[in-house]
Formats: structure tokens, C-alpha cells, sequence
């Protein structure tokens, strides 16, 4: 410790050892110094030493010149050395003051000061001659640098290298030379000069770069095998280099090596881009993909990497990354929305890593409720604990206009993939404690959004997570031992077993929140080896008393979610920790907790503005939202100018504050707005940007390349050129043109202002030298890119017979199939003028040009079609003269041709004011774009013909007297823009007729008819007339004129005009004739007119006048009961023929009748209620033939219907039952009769009138005959076979024609069919025959008989049997003996039995009994005798 000097203290002593103390401080001190001066010294004095040639001046570093100025200083300033040590002793005091040590009055202390003092000035002094010195030396350095290099012979500052290529490669020869002045460069070829105007143009390319000196040898032979040397001299001297070419041819695999393995191995390879990744537009849960082609084959796949916002992607279930045929691709089969952002495809190349970028947008999926939000994404989980964890997500970008109301969380525990809602948290926070959770198992989570129209599809599945004990890993260590091993030990290791654990500490809130607030704490300790549960008690702050906190699970975890609490209370809180061994005291109160508001979502991002990119893009900024800790990022959203309603452009909040906004529309305009996102939701929109058009955004044009010679001179050269392929978005103002000698180092500008074409002639050269070139294109944005120098053109006069080479070939109009060619001619047309031109085309990757038409064509444009679509060609042409055919052109850039759906072609019509006109709209072009026309390709059009009206992106050409001359091919061509823009249309004779027809009308204008002159006929009888035109203004006059009498509105004819639907409407309310005539409608609107007649006479007229009668009438009759239904026929499926009519307008007075032949038919039937009448015939038959009526009647009048049955009627419903009957018969059945074998059909109705049969046997057809008979009943269809023989066995069909129904049915009499048809016929048969002979009574006796006492009975009967049969009389079931009064006669078959004078005892039942060998029979009666004067019993029943 140092205490403030004081004079009075000098003198006393000092410990030792506060003595070395201070010495060693000073020490390390002087030592620290020593470093810092040692640094300085290398930091001044090492540099890079950088190549300078001699033309440039040598120049000094900013530490040299402050050297210099330092010794300037020290040589201006001599002092003597008393001075200076006095000045540097008083500068140490100043140092040292106030870090002065006070001694007490030590001897030592003042020697020891005095030492130091003299120490650090010597020091500083030595410093000081030290630093003059250094700069001195520098200084001499410098100088003798300058003069070295001002004059001094050359020497190689890098010698040539010796190559080895292979055949048919370009090699470069490079070294360094330094020398003073310029030196004169000479290259050799095994001890031969090398001068490339004796040798094949564009074989040797040598430069002179400031002393880096080239040898390009090009497509190398084996005859380039050599030794190469270059030599440099100058005054002062010489010296050269040399380096050996070996060319190798390759062998293939008989070489032992494969020589594009041996190249990439060699010098890597050198892969470039074939196709530019685009934008995505994916939508939620489907699949997309990106893919690029690359130039040449990547060996090592794993070298391609993709990356999203900047991080690696590797494959995944859900995405694939691929590698085959030069094509890289990434495959996501479900896509979601934390998927969205900007992708990168990067690959390794020779020439350092090669990348593309584009960015992919993940829309939402459709919603299962229409109106639904969008889902969540980002769902991550925080804090995880053993039980509990806190749940995040961002939320959607599209509410579909309707606030979120709430988040529904879903869980899926372990691998069950079954989800199940856990819980729910309001909409105004994205933030929520999950408690409950099971230690050790493992759980995902998804969130879905709900508002008033239902909940939105689920978010994306969080990670899985495992729920485990987050503080476990702090209460380990690690102790390593042995040489890589470790040994682990836990806190829990030292805690006894068998302890009541102690009161948890540090009880504080770690997150509050509107709905809820975490409880967090501090284990105990010590805390013991059995497991910790925790109970919480909390109190209302002001209550006094606690109160427990009831769980449904045990709390395990240090972290609690109270859930609970009331708004706008605060509450303390207390935690006991228990073990199996007991339960702790209560810890510490935490500090007082209430839940907070309502968070607030974050202001929009302040100044965002919007600026032009691409031609599909805009790039939009804006300043981040400060002081937002919360903030997750930003949505953007755009709508179309005049629009109101915004679209989401990403649904993946951005983390920075620009971005790039693909897939706009080119010309439309567009304005966007941003909102800040964070856990509130999504924030207030920012104010919209000006509307911007969405066009290419102004930049330096790239390097104009296709240097050619068209004409060359004694002295001067004619060069032309290709316009830049990216014009940087505006016009090409002008050109900028170098030439250079090969034989000098300097490039030499040609002009100093910008040439305005691309041909450009360049003079003073001289002849027999040869020349390159190089341009730079320049626009509004600056002046572009440098080209690469030309191929050397040698200064040569052209002196050639044939034609030089046409210039500006150039493709346009590509479609899928055809493009136009056009070009310019020669500006060297040799010996005679040109005659035609020859016409190449090459596909790509070939290299045989064929002619593209049979022979040379005149003019410098051709249409060159029936090209494969999907192809690349390049052409080139070639101006032939009487001396034959010229040099050819450069070949045209590939051109693809694909169909191009959007392409714009030019639109023909006619506008307001009835001219012709030609447009062309081209949204894409730049701003500064012209819109070229021109007629048959010969040039601009003729101003005296056409006029050309030019707007923004679109271009009108109007014909001002359209005539013949103005027939042709018209085309338009759009510059400066990157593609092409063309297109062309043939105007016709034909359309051009049209057209002028068309302008006609529009010129004369005619209120446009939709529909002439209509008739209605209303429902009382009135009659309407109407017509419909065009809507027309509120001006519009109408005049109606009846038989050349205008005529107005009456109560008879009333008439109305509605001009907003153009209706003209006549309404006649009683037509008669005083209407009959021609009605005229005349209309007119400005200058628009029209008039529409209607004539009514003769038949029209008459037709019209009983329709509008009978319409009357008809009103009229349905003021009463009338039939809604006429009285109509309709067959049944059981052939019943049912009449049906329908009445309405009835009431309970009103009366139905049925009439037939006008007679009322009382089995008609009528439903009072539904208002519907039916009669039924069950069986129609001629008889029924007739005319039907029905009737239906009330004091408000009566109306009938009437069916007539009697001619075509009738026909139709036999017709109709004739096919039903047919439809209706059953399969043939056979069936065994005692006469023969029958076969029959039953059928629901039958008549022989609308009905034919006919059978066929073997399909022939069957006439009836005496064995063979056919027949019909109302019932059934028969066939009778009698006496059957074998011949009748086989197939049998009946065919049933009914009108135009045909049923065909079937039947095979054969094999056990006919076996058992015949056996029955022989069954029945013998019965017949039994029944035939049998005994039996005929007929005769009555069932009753009375007779009166006294009276004589005789009763007689007919019996029949073969043999003759025995007769017995029985009487009450005994025989009657024939004595006295009873007697029986036998007369042939009659059988007579006679009773005289009858008395009482005579009454009973008789009987007559008759037999024979086949059978017998009784036949039986019932006698009543009744006395005189009574009456019988049976009479008394009458």
C-alpha cells in the first residue's frame, strides 16, 4: 500500500520487505512497457510487400511518413543533453504524480527514486536514438527502392511454370517481370518467334498487363508440344524464361487412368447453374419440391447442401434430398408452415462454391369450418420439469376475419398417435403452462386456433420431449481420471438417507401472466435421498390466514402453474417440501402476487417502404419496433391498388426488417403493410406503402458480348456487336468502345461519347496489325460491366467478290413451334449487289447446320416454323451475291421454344369512338421501354396512315382511313427489355371488312335489340306486347305507332316503358277487332335509335284473338270449382283401367258427378279432401266403349272434363293392356291332360284384337291342325298336343306381340319333361275313361219338393253308366219297396218314381241310388207333405 508523499517523513525507515515489494512492482511494470514497445516496433515495421510496376510511382504507407515526420522533427530540434534530460525528468514527475510514495524519511527511499528516475530517462533516451535510426534506414531504403526501380534491367519476379493438358484445352503461359523502363517482349516456340499475324487468327493470345505476361494457346494440338520461351530487354538488359507444353492425347482405360477423373482431380471441377430455382407457393399439408440442374456431374453428392434461413438440412421422413443426372432436388411430402423461408442450394466449384437461393411460402390448408383461422405454428416446450413444462407458439397470420378467441392444446403421449385435448388458453396470449405430465414418459404437442366460426386445422407436432428432473445435471460432477476417464458423483450421494427434508427457500414468482401465474422455488437442503413432493399454501394478501392449495396430482417438480387466481387480488405464497419420512416447515412468504393485464400487442414497425427488384418481386424495409424483447417476428400483407381486402404474403413471422416479396404480378400495382407478432398476437397494421408498380428495378446493364467485323479498310475497321442480355431494367443510352494493338499493352478508347447503335466504325489503324476490342454498355444506373476482349481482327482491306457477313441476327415472336427471324445486310456487299440470303439452323449440342428453306430468299426476315417445341436452335445467315455465297453471321443465342400460355399477342378491334385499332400491353416491360411497330417488317409504320398513341406499357396503333393499303402483317417489338417481347398479327380483307362494319355500327350508333316483339297472353285475357332492348339512359324517348297513328297510354291499351331494362310493353285488355293492325315502336337514345314493328292481321291476328277468348273464359271458369287435372287414362300392373281428374278450388257445398253416355255412373268415387276423382273398370271390353264425363258444380258455377274412349283413346289403353299382359305372362309350364300334352302361359289379360301369339317348335312355326291345337282365354296361352309321339319332343317358344312389346318365352318337351307329361296324359286318360262309364245321376231331382195330402208325386231323373247301372230308391236311407201307391218306370236313361195320394207318413228324403262295375252315385231330394189349408213351411220363408 502507497500512501501521498510528504517532505517531512524523509528519512524514515522502511521494512525489507515493503522494500522488494516495490521493487518487483517496478519490475513487472518496466516490463509490461518493454512488450507494448516491442509490439509497436513489429507493427511498423512489417508490411506487404505488394508488386508495383515501373510506371507507377512508388508509394509510401501512412507509418512511413509518420517516421519521416518524426525524424524532420528530431533533426530540426537539436538540444544539447542537459536540456533534453531536465525536459524528460520533469515529464516523469508529471507521470508520477500522484503515485508518489512517502519513505518517512528513508535514505533508501530517495536513492531509490533518484535511481528509477535516471533509469526510465536512459531508457526513454535509448527508445528515442533507437526510433531515429529505424527511420533513417527507411528513409535510405525508400530511396534506394525508387532509384531501383526507376532504372534497372528486367528481371523475373515469377519465372514461366511448365504445363501439362490435354489435347484439344487451352493452356496459359504466365510470368512476372520487373524492369525500368518498359521492356520489349518477345515469345519463342522451340527457338522460333512466335507472331500471331502469320498464324491461324485467335491461335496465340499474347498480353502485356503492367508486367504480367501471357501466352494463351488455344484448343491445343500435339504439334504445341514444345518449349516455350519469352524474352525481355531494355536498355539496361535482358532475361528470359522458358517452360516446357506437354499435350497429351487420352487413351482411355488402356492408359490406366480416366481422364475426366484425372481433370477433376487435377483442377476440380467447375460446375455452373443451368436453371434458376423459383419460388414456391406451397400450400399446408401437401408436398413441394425444388430442383436445379447443374452444368456438369458432381462425383461426391454429400458435397451439395441446402440450407434454410441459413441452416443445413439433412433428409428427414418428411424430406428427401436427391442427387441424380446433374440434378439436384429437395422433396418435402408434408409441408408446413415452419417450412416456410429462403432456401439455398449450395455446390463446390473449381473457382469457389456456386449457390442459388429462392424462397418458399407455405400457405394455410382450407379450413374445415368455413371462416376458421389459420393453425399455429412454432410450438416449442420451455422450462420441462418432471411434471410440467411451459408450452409456446406463434400465432397465424389469417384470423379470416374474425378474432382468435382461444388456443386448444392437444398431447400425444409416448408412440399411442393418439391426441387428446389437455388444454385451453385464452386468445390473447400464445403462452401456457401443461402440468400433470408423468416423469420419464415422453409427449408432443400440437395447438389449434379457435374463433367464432370454429377451429382451424392443428398445428405442426412439437419435438418429443422426455419429462424429466431439469436440475438433475447441476447436482452432478464430473471428475475426470486415468487418461480420458470420469467419474460422476451427484450432491445426492452426500444426503443422509433417513431425514426430514428442510423447508424449500427462494419462493418467487418466475412468470405472471392475465390468466396465470408460475410459482417457483428452490429445492432444500439438505434435502435427502427420498423422493420430494411439495404441497403450496397461499393467503390473500390482507386476510391473515392461510389456506392449503388443493392438487389433483402430487407436485414433483420445483415449478407450479397457479391457474386460479383472482384478477386483482394479490396473494403471498408458502411451499413445504415431504419425504416418506415427514413433512418440512412451511418456507419463507414469497413476495406479494397478483396476475397482471391483458398484454398488449406490439406497435407496427415504423417507415416502411418499398422499392422495385424484379419483374415478379419488390423489396420491401422497415425499421424494427425497439424495446419489444417479446417480438417474434413480423407478417407482411399486400393487396392490389383499389383493392380493400389485404392477403397474407408469409405465414412464418421474419426475424430481420427487409424482405423480398415473389410471385407479384408484373404491371399491377400493389401496396403492403407489416404487423408485429409476439405472444399477445398479432399486432396493428402499419400504415400502407405508396402503391408501387411491380417492375425490374433500375441497374447497371451487364457487358454487351459477339464481337464481329463487318467491314475493314486500309486504316479502318467497322465492328458490331450483341446488346447486353440484362439491360439493367432501362434504356441503353449508348456504347462504350476500346481498342488495342496486340503488339501494346494500352487499351485506347474510341469515342468519348456513347455510341448510340451497336455498329461503330473505327479509324487511324494500321494496316496488317491486329486489333481486339472491348465495350461497356451504359444506362440512366451508370455504365456496365467491362466486356471480354474480342478475338483479334486483323486491318486488312476486303477485297473479297462475295458479300460480307449480315449483322444483328436476332430471334423474336418465339412460340412453341415458329419464330421470326430478322437481320441486317452487309455493309460489305462486294463485287455486286446482294441477290438473297442463305438461312442456317443448328439444334444444340450438334454441329451440322442445315439450310432452313430449300433456296436463298430476298428479303432480311423469315418466319421459320415447324421447329420441335421443347428444342434450342441457333441460327445463322449468310447475304450470297453473282460471286456466290459471303461470310455468315454470328450465330444467333439459343432460342428455346416452349408454348408460352401467357405470352401476349396483339389485340384488333374497334374502341368508342369507331376507329380501327392494333394494341399491344406489355406489363413487364421497363419503364423506359419503346414499343416498336412496323408493317410487313420493311421499317415503321407510315405517320400518314396510322396513328400511334403510346400509354404506359401499351401501345395503340389507329388506322386513320382504313383502306386495302392497310392490309399487311403488322408486328411490335418492345426494347431494352431483358426477354422477348413481340408479336405480330396479319390484318385480312376479311377482318378488316368486319371491322369496318363494325365501326360502322359504333359510328351510327343502334340501341342494340335483345328481343323483337314478343306476345303473352296474361291470365284474365289480356293481351301483352313487349320487347326488350339494350339499358337504356334516362333520356330515352319512346313513340308507339298503330297503323301510322301514334297512340298513347289508355285505360284500354296501356302502355309502359322502363328505360333502366330497355322493356317497351303494350297491354290490350279486351282484344277485338279494332286492334288488328301493325304496332311500331320507335326509340331513341342520343344518337342511338331503333325502331321494331309488329303486324296483326289475317290468321296471326285470328289465332291470337281466340287464345286471348279462350284464356278469358278459362279465368273466368276457375272463379268456381274446376278441374286443376283434365280427366286423363292410366293402366294398372293388374290390367285395371283407371280414370282420374283432380278439382280445386272446392268447398264443402261443392258436388262431384261421374257421367257415361250421359248418364250418371253412381260407382265413381271422389275425394272431398284432396280433391281428387277416380272410376275404375276392371275388365274393359267393348262394352265400355263411350264418352266419359265428369262434373263438378257449386252456387259459384260448374266445370266439367271429358274423356272420350272411342276411337284412338280405346286403341291406346288396349294397346297399353296388351303390353302389360304381355309383361305379365308367366314361364311355360307342361302340364299331362287325359287328351294330351298342354303347355300354357298365365297372363293377367288377354285380347285377341291387341294381342298375336304364335308358337314354334324347333323354331318353326306351328299351325294349328287336328292333333295340334293353340288357343287363348282372357287368363292364360295354351298349346294342346293330343296323342303325343316322339316327334313332338324338343323346344317350344310363344312369342306374345303386344303393339310394339315382344315377349318371347320357352320351354324344352324332351327327356324327363316329356316322360312325365306323357305319363300323366296316360294317368288322366284312364280316369277319363272310369268317369266316363261310371253310374250317376244326371240330373233331374230337385233339392225340395212339397206336395199336398192327396195329391200324386212323381219325381223323375237321368242317370247315365256303361254297363247300364242298377237302380235303387232309398227312402230315409232305406230301400222303398214298390207296392200299392209307390211305383218306378224305367224309360231308356229316365228314371220315373210315382207316389199316389201322399199323405204325412210320405215326408222325408229320398233318394235314388244307381251303380255298375265303375262306380256308383246317389242323387237325393226332400219330400214335405202338408195338409189342406196350411200353408208350407218353405213358403212361409218367402
Amino acid at each position: 500500500m502507497t500512501l501521498p508523499h510528504s517532505p517531512g517523513s524523509v528519512g524514515n525507515p522502511r521494512s525489507p520487505q515493503a522494500v522488494e515489494v516495490h521493487k518487483r512492482e517496478h519490475r513487472q511494470e518496466e516490463e509490461r512497457k518493454e512488450e507494448r514497445q516491442q509490439s509497436l516496433h513489429m507493427g511498423s515495421s512489417v508490411r506487404k510487400r505488394t508488386f508495383r510496376s515501373s510506371e507507377e510511382d512508388y508509394q509510401f504507407s501512412t507509418a512511413d511518413h509518420a517516421l519521416a515526420a518524426a525524424l524532420a522533427l528530431t533533426a530540426s530540434s537539436e538540444l544539447s543533453w542537459e536540456a533534453q534530460l531536465r525536459r524528460q525528468t520533469s515529464a516523469v514527475e508529471l507521470e508520477e504524480r500522484g503515485q508518489k510514495r512517502v519513505g518517512f524519511g528513508n535514505d533508501w527511499e530517495r536513492t531509490e527514486i533518484a535511481y528509477l528516475q535516471t533509469y526510465r530517462l536512459l531508457r526513454q533516451r535509448r527508445d528515442r536514438k533507437a526510433l531515429r535510426q529505424r527511420t533513417e534506414e527507411k528513409v535510405r531504403e525508400a530511396k534506394e527502392l525508387q532509384e531501383l526501380c526507376s532504372s534497372r534491367g528486367p528481371w523475373f519476379w515469377i519465372p514461366l511454370r511448365s504445363h501439362a493438358v490435354w489435347e484439344h484445352t487451352t493452356v496459359l503461359l504466365t510470368c512476372t517481370v520487373q524492369a525500368s523502363p518498359l521492356p520489349q517482349v518477345t515469345w519463342y516456340k522451340n527457338d522460333t518467334r512466335i507472331d500471331p499475324r502469320l498464324l491461324p487468327a485467335g491461335k496465340y493470345r499474347i498480353t502485356n498487363n503492367y508486367g504480367l505476361l501471357t501466352l494463351e494457346i488455344r484448343r491445343c494440338t500435339m504439334e504445341d508440344a514444345a518449349t516455350y520461351t519469352v524474352l525481355v530487354k531494355n536498355a539496361y538488359g535482358q532475361a528470359s524464361a522458358f517452360a516446357k507444353v506437354i499435350v497429351r492425347t487420352y487413351l482411355g482405360k488402356d492408359a490406366g487412368f480416366d481422364s475426366e477423373i484425372f481433370k477433376r482431380s487435377m483442377f476440380g471441377p467447375s460446375v455452373e447453374f443451368l436453371s434458376v430455382l423459383q419460388p414456391i407457393f406451397a400450400r399446408e399439408k401437401e408436398p413441394f419440391s425444388l430442383s436445379c440442374l447443374f452444368s456438369e456431374d458432381v462425383l461426391d453428392a454429400e458435397n451439395i447442401q441446402w440450407f434454410r434461413d441459413g441452416r443445413l438440412l439433412r433428409s428427414s421422413q418428411r424430406r428427401q434430398i436427391l442427387y441424380a443426372d446433374r440434378q439436384a432436388s429437395m422433396k418435402v411430402s408434408c409441408a408446413y408452415k415452419e417450412d416456410e423461408g429462403l432456401y439455398t442450394v449450395q455446390v463446390p466449384s473449381a473457382f469457389g462454391p456456386r449457390e442459388q437461393s429462392t424462397y418458399v411460402l407455405v400457405r394455410d390448408a382450407a379450413a374445415e369450418n368455413p371462416g376458421a383461422p389459420g393453425s399455429p405454428l412454432n410450438v416449442r416446450c420451455l422450462d420441462v420439469n418432471r411434471d410440467c413444462l411451459i408450452l409456446t407458439w406463434a400465432p397465424p397470420s389469417d384470423t379470416r376475419g374474425s378474432p382468435i378467441t382461444a388456443y386448444s392444446i392437444e398431447q400425444c403421449q409416448g408412440d399411442s398417435g393418439e391426441w387428446v385435448p389437455c388444454h385451453e388458453a385464452p386468445g390473447g396470449t400464445c403462452r401456457c403452462p401443461i402440468q400433470g405430465l408423468v416423469e420419464g414418459q415422453s409427449y408432443r404437442f400440437r395447438v389449434r386456433a379457435i374463433n367464432r366460426a370454429g377451429s382451424s386445422l392443428p398445428s405442426k407436432a412439437s419435438e418429443v420431449i422426455v419429462m424429466g428432473d431439469s436440475d438433475a445435471i447441476q447436482r452432478r460432477t464430473e471428475i475426470p481420471f486415468d487418461l480420458g476417464k470420469k467419474i460422476t458423483i451427484s450432491t445426492d450421494d452426500f444426503e443422509d438417507a433417513m431425514i426430514i427434508p428442510s423447508p424449500p427457500t427462494n419462493v418467487h414468482a418466475s412468470e405472471i401472466r392475465e390468466a396465470y401465474a408460475v410459482l417457483a422455488w428452490e429445492e432444500p437442503s439438505p434435502r435427502g435421498k427420498a423422493p420430494l413432493t411439495y404441497s403450496l399454501e397461499k393467503s390473500v394478501i390482507g386476510s391473515g390466514t392461510w389456506e392449503a392449495i388443493s392438487l389433483e396430482n402430487p407436485v414433483r417438480s420445483p415449478r407450479y402453474a397457479l391457474l386460479d387466481l383472482e384478477k386483482g387480488k394479490s396473494y403471498v405464497f408458502r411451499v413445504r417440501a415431504m419425504n416418506q419420512y415427514g413433512l418440512s416447515d412451511p418456507s419463507e412468504p414469497s413476495e406479494p402476487i397478483a396476475l397482471r393485464g391483458k398484454p398488449a400487442t406490439l406497435p407496427p414497425p415504423a417507415q416502411v417502404q418499398v422499392f422495385r427488384d424484379t419483374q415478379t418481386s419488390v423489396s420491401l424495409t422497415w425499421d424494427p419496433v425497439k424495446g419489444a424483447p417479446e417480438l417474434l417476428g413480423y407478417y407482411i400483407y399486400s393487396r392490389e391498388a383499389g383493392s380493400s381486402e389485404w392477403q397474407t404474403v408469409n405465414n412464418k413471422p421474419i426475424q430481420g426488417t427487409k424482405f423480398t416479396v415473389p410471385g407479384l404480378k408484373t404491371g399491377k400495382e400493389y401496396e403492403f403493410c407489416v404487423r408485429s407478432v409476439s405472444e399477445a398476437g398479432v399486432g396493428e397494421s402499419s400504415a400502407a406503402t405508396e402503391p408501387i408498380r411491380v417492375k425490374q428495378a433500375l441497374a447497371t446493364p451487364s457487358a454487351p458480348y459477339g464481337f464481329a467485323l463487318l467491314n475493314c479498310g486500309k486504316n479502318e475497321m467497322v465492328i458490331g456487336w450483341k446488346p447486353p442480355k440484362r439491360r439493367g431494367g432501362g434504356k441503353i443510352l449508348g456504347y462504350f468502345l476500346d481498342q488495342r494493338d496486340s503488339e501494346e499493352l494500352d487499351w485506347h478508347a474510341v469515342n468519348q461519347q456513347p455510341i448510340p447503335t451497336r455498329v461503330c466504325k473505327v479509324s487511324d489503324l494500321r494496316e496488317g496489325h491486329f486489333y481486339e476490342f472491348r465495350a461497356r454498355a451504359a444506362n440512366w444506373a451508370g455504365v456496365g460491366e467491362l466486356s471480354a476482349p474480342s478475338g483479334l481482327f486483323e486491318c486488312k482491306e476486303w477485297t473479297m467478290p462475295q458479300p460480307g457477313p449480315p449483322h444483328d441476327v436476332r430471334a423474336s415472336e418465339v412460340r412453341a413451334t415458329s419464330l421470326m427471324l430478322q437481320w441486317e445486310p452487309p455493309l460489305y456487299t462486294g463485287t455486286g449487289p446482294v441477290t438473297g440470303y442463305h438461312v442456317s439452323v443448328q439444334e444444340e449440342g450438334s454441329e451440322q447446320w442445315k439450310p432452313v428453306t430449300p433456296g436463298p430468299i430476298s428479303g432480311t426476315h423469315l418466319r421459320v416454323s415447324d421447329l420441335q417445341p421443347g428444342k434450342s436452335y441457333v441460327f445463322q445467315v449468310q447475304a450470297m451475291n453473282s460471286a456466290g455465297l459471303g461470310q455468315p453471321s454470328l450465330p444467333t443465342d439459343p432460342v428455346l421454344l416452349e408454348d408460352k400460355p401467357d405470352a401476349r399477342e396483339i389485340e384488333v378491334g374497334v374502341d368508342e369512338e369507331g376507329f380501327i385499332y392494333l394494341a399491344f400491353e406489355a406489363p413487364e416491360a421497363p419503364d423506359s421501354s419503346e414499343f416498336q411497330w412496323s408493317k410487313d417488317y420493311k421499317g415503321p409504320l407510315d405517320p400518314q396512315r396510322v396513328k400511334i398513341e403510346d400509354k404506359v406499357n401499351k401501345s395503340k396503333v389507329i388506322l386513320k382511313e382504313p383502306g386495302l393499303e392497310d392490309l399487311g402483317t403488322y408486328s411490335v417489338v418492345v426494347t431494352d427489355a431483358d426477354e422477348d417481347i413481340s408479336a405480330s398479327h396479319t390484318l385480312t380483307e376479311e377482318e378488316l371488312e368486319k371491322l369496318k362494319k363494325l365501326s360502322h355500327e359504333i359510328r351510327n350508333p343502334v340501341i342494340k335489340l335483345i328481343s323483337g316483339w314478343n306476345i303473352d297472353i296474361l291470365e284474365q285475357g289480356e293481351v301483352r306486347l313487349w320487347l326488350e332492348v339494350e339499358k337504356l339512359s334516362p333520356a330515352a324517348e319512346l313513340h308507339l305507332i298503330f297503323n301510322q297513328k301514334e297512340i298513347f297510354s289508355s285505360p284500354k291499351r296501356k302502355i309502359n316503358f322502363d328505360r333502366e331494362k330497355g322493356l317497351v310493353e303494350v297491354i290490350i285488355q279486351t282484344l277485338s277487332e279494332d286492334d288488328k293492325g301493325s304496332y311500331t315502336a320507335q326509340l331513341q337514345d342520343g344518337k342511338a335509335k331503333n325502331q321494331i314493328t309488329l303486324t296483326l292481321v289475317d290468321d296471326d291476328f285470328d289465332k291470337l284473338l281466340r287464345k286471348a277468348d279462350a284464356k278469358r273464359r278459362d279465368w273466368k271458369r276457375k272463379q268456381g270449382p274446376y278441374f286443376e287435372q283434365p280427366l286423363q287414362w292410366k293402366v294398372t300392373e293388374d290390367c285395371q283401367v283407371q280414370l282420374t281428374c283432380k278439382v280445386t278450388n272446392t268447398k264443402k257445398e261443392t258436388r262431384f258427378q261421374w257421367f257415361f253416355r250421359k248418364r250418371e255412373m253412381p260407382d265413381g268415387q271422389y275425394d272431398p279432401q284432396t280433391g281428387a276423382g277416380l272410376l275404375c273398370i276392371e275388365e274393359l271390353s267393348k262394352e265400355d266403349k263411350g264418352i266419359y264425363r265428369a262434373e263438378v258444380s257449386d252456387d259459384r258455377g260448374e266445370d266439367d272434363t271429358i274423356l272420350d274412349l272411342t276411337g284412338e283413346a280405346l286403341d291406346e289403353i288396349f294397346t297399353e293392356l296388351g303390353r302389360i299382359g304381355a309383361l305379365s305372362a308367366t314361364p311355360l309350364k307342361i302340364q299331362g291332360t287325359e287328351e294330351g300334352i298342354r303347355l300354357f302361359s298365365k297372363v293377367k289379360y288377354y285380347n285377341v284384337e291387341y294381342m298375336k301369339t304364335t308358337w314354334f317348335h324347333k323354331d318353326k312355326r306351328l299351325e294349328s291342325g287336328d292333333r295340334i291345337r293353340a288357343g287363348t282365354t282372357l287368363d292364360e296361352i295354351w298349346l294342346h298336343i293330343t296323342d303325343p309321339k316322339d316327334s313332338d319332343k324338343g323346344k317350344y317358344m310363344l312369342e306374345i306381340a303386344a303393339g310394339k312389346e315382344v315377349r318371347q318365352l320357352s320351354a324344352d318337351l324332351s327327356g324327363q319333361a316329356f316322360d312325365n307329361a306323357l305319363a300323366e296324359h296316360q294317368r288322366l286318360k284312364a280316369l277319363a275313361i272310369i268317369e266316363k262309364n261310371r253310374a250317376k245321376v244326371v240330373r233331374g231331382l230337385p233339392d225340395v219338393a212339397t206336395i199336398m195330402e192327396d195329391k200324386t208325386l212323381c219325381l223323375t231323373c237321368v242317370i247315365s253308366g256303361d254297363p247300364t247301372p242298377e237302380i235303387f230308391w232309398l227312402k230315409n236311407d232305406q230301400p222303398v219297396t214298390f207296392l200299392d201307391r209307390y211305383h218306378m218306370e224305367v224309360r231308356g236313361t229316365e228314371v220315373t218314381i210315382t207316389i199316389e195320394k201322399v199323405n204325412s207318413e210320405d215326408s222325408g228324403r229320398y233318394g235314388v241310388f244307381v251303380k255298375n262295375k265303375y262306380g256308383s252315385e246317389t242323387g237325393q231330394v226332400t219330400i214335405s207333405v202338408f195338409k189342406h189349408g196350411d200353408e208350407p213351411e218353405e213358403l212361409k220363408k218367402m
